[in-house]
């Protein structure tokens, strides 16, 4: 039977549609996108080709992740920041921030899943930098960073990395969080992702759990195979994960994207939910959304998405592979 579900905070529905749906195998993607590495300018001896480094990581004499200046900027740091509104219709503000590429190795063949748990923690590391750094400045109101992967995740470039647009604005997404997370610390004492937690640790949509993070499919998912991960410890930036923290995100990480990768070049979207240090009202957690559905009119006009892989059968793939 398909159900209507909302998801555990925020007013957002899906419909489970398993009637609709498939068996794990059946998403399974032969084709291969193409690629030309002889024209990649993160690849190593491109480095004239991007804008000036803004930091590296080295090993033996060599950098193994780059962070530089995105070329096709969304945002920049000119103009006013201050969000104003002239009339009853018109708000606006100059789109002030800072727009930046990390370029997540130096081998054009490898993608996440290649990574060693090592190099993958020094890739959060350097996310974890990167929101350091860039919340220093007081007109920026958030830091997002994500991975586009595969042309149906909206990448452009094949070779391995994330993207950090930090500006003046709080999402919708994020205020709706603390909005929600307040209400129910005041009616439950607790934050409600920690109380989720305790509920999901124990469901048939968990996927692993270890000393430091819970890794299962949400209630309410978007997408097939869509996980999430959370740290068991409460925080709400990545800044407050411990080096132990971060190698245990990098090894759930790892894992799950190795599971995804047996359907084959599946396209994804990785979204690092990170506000600032010590909010009781903000849980850091990060997202794996596959793209492997479209979402069509039904979705656009009422915001309601229809998933056609129950959370129960992915979280059991993932659990297998």
């Amino acid at each position: 039977m398909n159900e209507l579900r909302k998801d555990y905070i925020l007013d957002r529905w899906v419909i489970i549609a398993a009637n609709r749906g498939k068996r794990p195998d059946q998403f399974r993607k032969t084709e291969i996108e193409p690629d030309n590495p002889g024209k990649c300018f993160f690849c190593p001896k491109k480095e004239d080709l991007t804008p000036q480094e803004i930091s590296r990581v080295e090993e033996n004499g060599h950098w193994v992740i780059r962070v530089i200046p995105n070329k096709y900027v969304a945002v920049d740091r000119t103009g006013d920041p201050k969000i104003k509104t002239d009339n009853i219709f018109f708000t606006y503000a100059s789109a002030y921030g800072s727009h930046e590429v990390i370029i997540e190795t130096d081998i054009h063949s490898q993608q996440m899943q290649d990574f060693t748990v090592d190099h993958m923690k020094k890739v959060f590391g350097v996310y974890k930098k990167r929101i350091k750094e860039l919340y220093k400045d007081e007109n920026i109101r958030y830091v997002s960073v994500f991975k586009n992967v595969g042309c149906a995740a909206g990448a452009s470039v094949k070779h391995s990395h994330a993207q950090v647009i930090a500006y003046n604005y709080v999402p919708t997404t994020i205020r709706e969080m603390t909005e929600k997370s307040d209400r129910h610390i005041n009616d439950f004492g607790k934050c409600p992702y920690c109380h989720m937690m305790e509920t999901e640790n124990k469901s048939d949509r968990t996927v692993e759990q270890s000393i430091s993070f819970l890794s299962f499919t949400p209630y309410a998912s978007r997408f097939p195979f869509e996980v999430w991960i959370f740290p068991m410890r409460h925080v709400s930036s990545i800044e407050e994960l411990n080096e132990e923290e971060l190698t245990d995100l990098a090894c759930h990480m790892q894992k799950r994207i190795r599971s995804l990768m047996t359907l084959g070049d599946i396209s994804y979207n990785l979204e690092i939910f990170s506000y600032k240090k010590n909010m009781d009202n903000f849980h850091f957690h990060i997202t794996l959304t596959p793209r492997i559905s479209k979402w069509a009119g039904f979705e656009m006009s009422t915001g309601t998405i229809i998933n056609i892989m129950p959370p129960e059968t992915a979280a059991e793939f993932y659990r297998k592979n």
